[in-house]
């Protein structure tokens, strides 16, 4: 049978379920892990929320509900829509210029459709936003390429979606967020740079902060504080458990008119050593990250133009050396911290303070928006936010939620798929040319992997599936490689590469169920 497929160079729908038998068996492995897991959960129940308001600090009608500390994707969303649901709140931001950085310009589909459910969809209107339908994946030798397009999600859920990302450059867009922001009447915003959280009798009561420019330290006091201060968390430690880690770093630079293998689709270009991610973010801009592992070069120019430019497909090459050439260069540390928060009455933690992951899939702020969805709704239950019971409970739903919704399969996949993309080993190698193949497939091979990608039906069983159904597909051209004397062979390597997919996959799964099994 499998000689047919080969020599039949494209498969039927026959051939292809009758392939699909071992697949439906990784598919059932990956459901009685989300099972087992489930299980734990049940067995480990939280303990019993007792918070001592004794003596606790009385509220005045002239403090704000909400004290938010950082004004980024996260914390400008959270302003306004809590300032809708009748909230007073106030933004402490350090700068309120626009940023300027090289990373946070993808907004996948599944992130763009939280956005609009916050009420904010505008906000990608009017700052020149480039529509994202898909990706072209390109592979080992830039020859050949995998369109991978977000509509087939449609098709294989049976239902009309929104499935169209955008990308953008990252200051237009946190300003346009800031702005609208800016217009509700229950939101203040305080250009200064939060020092300290104001603790009393355990509870956190408000925040220490300095103006801008002035060196005298001010206070301001709330029942409820938002941490989101972005990568660089000044107050990390004190409310997250895990330390982050530095996985690579991106080195980011503008390419000018730079054409498109297919119109409105990133490109992922799978080189030797790391991936190189390419996405036009307006009219005119194309922004291209290339990931690299361990200390970066010191003559970053001659490295790009050396190492990084022949490897890339032939429409990209020019307008990446001229942006070498004549461009600015930025580096960005490609940083993972698994969620971990550590539970303190009056203050909670969000956004990349509290959660990070690879930014290879662009997955961050699809993440942040569904978490505020979340946060948005628990809220809503909780009139008085001096109920520190409540919101701590509410803190253990949010992360179930998010857990089931969005958040596990976005960083999995993120960090699985980096060390696939950046493989540098034999069985990972073989892992990495058996997805390319795999997603040549089509249907339900391409489909359920972009389901995952886009964020728009983002279900922990999918990845698992598809994940050790890549591994099995490696294992299927092992034997194509082997003779048939060679068994022996063809069952250690075939061995080695699950084994392998294993070590990636199941650390990934426990950092991100831990913290519900032992909060």
């Amino acid at each position: 049978m499998i000689s047919s497929f080969i020599k039949g160079g494209e498969w039927t729908f026959s051939q292809y379920s009758q392939l699909s038998l071992s697949t439906i068996s990784v598919y059932a492995v990956g459901i009685t892990l989300i099972f087992f897991t489930t299980a734990l959960l049940m067995m480990f129940r939280p303990k019993k929320v007792r918070v001592n308001k004794s003596n606790g600090r009385v509220f005045s009608k002239d403090d704000p509900e909400i004290i938010i500390i950082g004004s980024g994707v996260a914390g400008s969303a959270m302003a306004t829509v809590f300032a809708r649901d009748g909230r007073k709140v106030t933004v402490i931001e350090r700068d309120l210029k626009e940023p300027d950085r090289i990373v946070g310009e993808l907004l996948q589909p599944g992130g763009l459709n939280a956005l609009i459910k916050l009420g904010l969809g505008d906000c990608v209107k009017e700052i020149d936003a480039h529509k994202i339908s898909g990706y072209v994946l390109h592979s080992l030798d830039s020859k050949s390429e995998v369109v991978i397009p977000y509509s087939v999600c449609e098709e294989s859920l049976g239902q009309k979606l929104n499935a169209d990302g955008a990308a953008f450059h990252h200051g237009r867009f946190i300003m346009a967020l800031r702005e609208q922001a800016m217009k509700e009447p229950n939101v203040t915003y305080v250009e200064g740079t939060a020092t300290k959280l104001i603790e009393e009798n355990g509870i956190v009561t408000g925040v220490q902060y300095k103006l801008k420019n002035e060196e005298e330290s001010k206070e301001v006091y709330a029942p409820l504080t938002f941490v989101v201060d972005g990568c660089f968390s000044k107050f990390r430690k004190e409310l997250v458990k895990e330390s982050v880690k530095v996985t690579s770093h991106f080195v980011g630079l503008l390419m000018h008119h730079c054409p498109q293998k297919k119109s409105n689709h990133a490109e992922i270009v799978l080189m030797t050593p790391s991936p190189v991610l390419v996405y036009q973010i307006s009219s005119d801009c194309t922004r291209v990250l290339v990931d690299i592992k361990g200390v970066l070069p010191k003559n970053m120019k001659e490295y790009l133009l050396d190492n990084v430019c022949p490897q890339l497909p032939e429409h990209i090459q020019e307008p990446f050396k001229d942006g070498v050439i004549n461009g600015r260069i930025r580096s960005m540390p490609n940083s993972y911290l698994p969620p971990s928060p550590i539970e303190r009455p009056g203050v909670l933690v969000l956004g990349d303070a509290y959660n990070m992951r690879h930014p290879l899939t662009g997955g961050g702020m699809s993440v942040c928006l569904n978490d505020v969805v979340i946060w948005r709704d628990l809220l809503k239950t909780i009139p008085d936010l001096t109920d520190y019971e409540s919101i701590i409970k509410s803190l253990r739903v949010f992360h179930l939620r998010r857990k089931n919704t969005h958040s596990f399969v976005v960083n999995v996949l993120a960090n699985a798929l980096y060390e696939l993309f950046s493989a540098d080993n034999t069985y990972l190698v073989s892992m990495k040319r058996a997805c390319l193949e795999y997603f040549k497939l089509g249907g339900e091979c391409v489909a359920g992997p972009v389901s995952l990608l886009s964020v728009l039906n983002p279900k922990p069983h999918v990845l698992v599936g598809h994940f050790f159904a890549v591994a099995l597909y490696a294992v299927y051209y092992v034997f194509l490689s082997e003779p048939f004397w060679a068994i022996h062979r063809v069952l250690y390597r075939s061995f080695m590469i699950f084994f392998t997919a294993c070590t990636i996959l199941f650390p990934l799964i426990w950092a991100e169920t831990k913290t519900l099994l032992f909060t």
